[in-house]
Formats: C-alpha cells, structure tokens, sequence
C-alpha cells in the first residue's frame, strides 16, 4: 500500500517548504523513537493543577456543545483512538445561557463580553477567530500572546508567517473564500497574563465557544496545533509525539495532531514531521 502521506510537490509546493525551512522526505516505514513530549508555547512555566475528583459534566454549569449540523457531504472517518489520559473536567462560573444555537454575530459578541473565568480582567481583545466560516479547513491553536491580544486576531507575529507558509504549500490561505479558505480560532479567547499555560477551568470556560465555532463551520478536517488545542478538543493528555499520526475525531469532524508553530520555530528539526501531518490532514480532507 503506498504511503498515506505522500503525494507530489508542484514547484509552488516547494518554495513553500523552502520557506518553512522543511527538506522534503518521507517517512521511513520503520519505527521512529517517541519524541520528547512539546514544552509548554509560554515564556512562564504554570504551577501543577490541583488534583480534582472528575465531576458529571451536567454539574459544571457550563451548556453541553450542540449536535454538529449535517455534513456537507458524505466521507469516510476512520475510528478515533480512545484517549488513554483523560482530562478532568472541572467547575466554572455559569456561562451565558444558549451559546450552543449561537448565529457567528451573536456567538463573537458573547465571546468578546465573557466573563466566566478571570482571563477576562487583563485582556485588551478577545481572539475570536478569522478566514472563512464556511472553509473547509480549520486550524484550531492554543491561547492568544501578546501581539494577538493587540490585534484581535490568532496567529500573528513570527508563528504567524510560519502558519501562513504551511497552508500556503498545501494550498490554503487564510484570506482565501470558498476554495483554498481556512478558518483560523484558538482554544482561548483571551490572553493568560504573562503568557501563563491555560488552566483546565480555563479552557473548559471556552470550550462551548470552541465547540459553537466547529457546528457553525462545518470543517471536513480540524487541525489541532499544539498540545492546550490538543487537551481542549479531544480532552487528553497525551503528548503530541504520541497523537500525531492518527486520525481522531470531534464531533463526527476528522481531527488531526501536529506541533504549534511558536514550537517549531524553538525545534525547527521537527517542521519535517509537522508537514508529513499537513499531507495526512490534506488526504483525509480529501477523502
């Protein structure tokens, strides 16, 4: 059987590469070592969580996402690999009452007044989300820096360039409609002062937004960048290194694992590997 991931490089292809500072291979059929897991995406390092019993996701005042909308066309999803390190789920403040039959306009005014956890205090904008609502494609990353809490806008700066580059060598783009549209949101609405990691209670604040954006859009693959992303969607966490690979699923929408760009920027050895998961992400959109 030929190898899920390849596929030929037209010459724009591999300018883009050239760009993402990637040499073009393809990977061995033999076993790999298990990379060290990702570190953290943030300049502080974050203080353990304390541990917590699991509570009934109907006790944590947060709304259950809604059913995803009928696909846009049929496609075969292989089976999501069980999650061996579940997260906990905890407790929030209320959110705001039918966030799961949200339209886009409503869904983004309720996200940029939340005030359901305490990131609410520091932040200068909420990062709701930017491309097209109706794209194929969607990248989800993980929590807003500095320069996306200015700007109202996920991935700009230096990590920015670099996701733009790799949707670029498989023929997407950010400010593209219709064919070749991405739709671009982060786990996290608002910025962890100093960059913090994400809290659990964080990120179960943002969940529904999250889980609203993905009905509304109706993706045929969700690429998850870096490991909050990871933690948020498919709730585990288990280390990048050991997701990657596979094809999971969120609400009946192909999901899959690659590294966060800031991430490859610090270890630009694994670009190769973060473009072998384009190739599968492009395969399944494919169908």
């Amino acid at each position: 059987m030929s190898d899920p991931t390849r596929f030929d490089l037209d010459e724009r292809q591999r300018a883009m590469l050239a760009e993402m500072g990637v040499r073009v291979w393809w990977p061995s059929k033999q076993a790999e070592p298990e990379p060290e897991p990702e570190p953290a995406n943030q300049a502080m390092p974050a203080a353990p969580a304390p541990e917590a019993a699991p509570v009934p996701a109907a006790s944590t005042g947060v709304p259950a996402a809604a059913p995803p909308m009928a696909p846009r066309a049929q496609q075969a999803v292989p089976a999501a690999r069980p999650a061996a390190a579940p997260v906990p789920v905890v407790a929030t403040r209320p959110l705001v009452e039918g966030v799961a039959h949200m339209d886009w306009r409503a869904l983004q005014e309720t996200a940029a007044a939340c005030q359901v956890c305490d990131l609410c205090a520091q932040r200068k904008n909420s990062v709701f989300g930017v491309g097209d609502q109706q794209a194929n494609w969607m990248v989800v990353g993980e929590a807003p820096g500095e320069q996306e809490d200015l700007q109202g806008e996920p991935f700009v700066g230096q990590s920015g360039q670099l996701l733009d580059n790799m949707l670029k060598a498989v023929g997407l783009s950010r400010q593209a409609q219709g064919e070749g549209g991405v739709y671009i949101a982060n786990a996290i609405k608002c910025r962890p002062p100093g960059n913090h990691n994400p809290t659990p209670q964080e990120l179960a604040a943002c969940a529904p937004y999250l889980a609203r954006q993905v009905t509304l859009v109706q993706p045929k693959i969700i690429l998850l960048m870096g490991r909050f992303a990871v933690q948020s969607v498919l709730q585990t966490t288990e280390p990048i290194g050991k997701l990657r690979g596979q094809v999971h699923t969120y609400q009946g929408v192909p999901v899959v694992v690659t590294y966060h760009p800031a991430y490859l920027l610090r270890n630009p050895a694994d670009k190769a590997k973060a473009w072998a998961d384009l190739l599968l992400a492009l395969k399944t959109a494919q169908g």
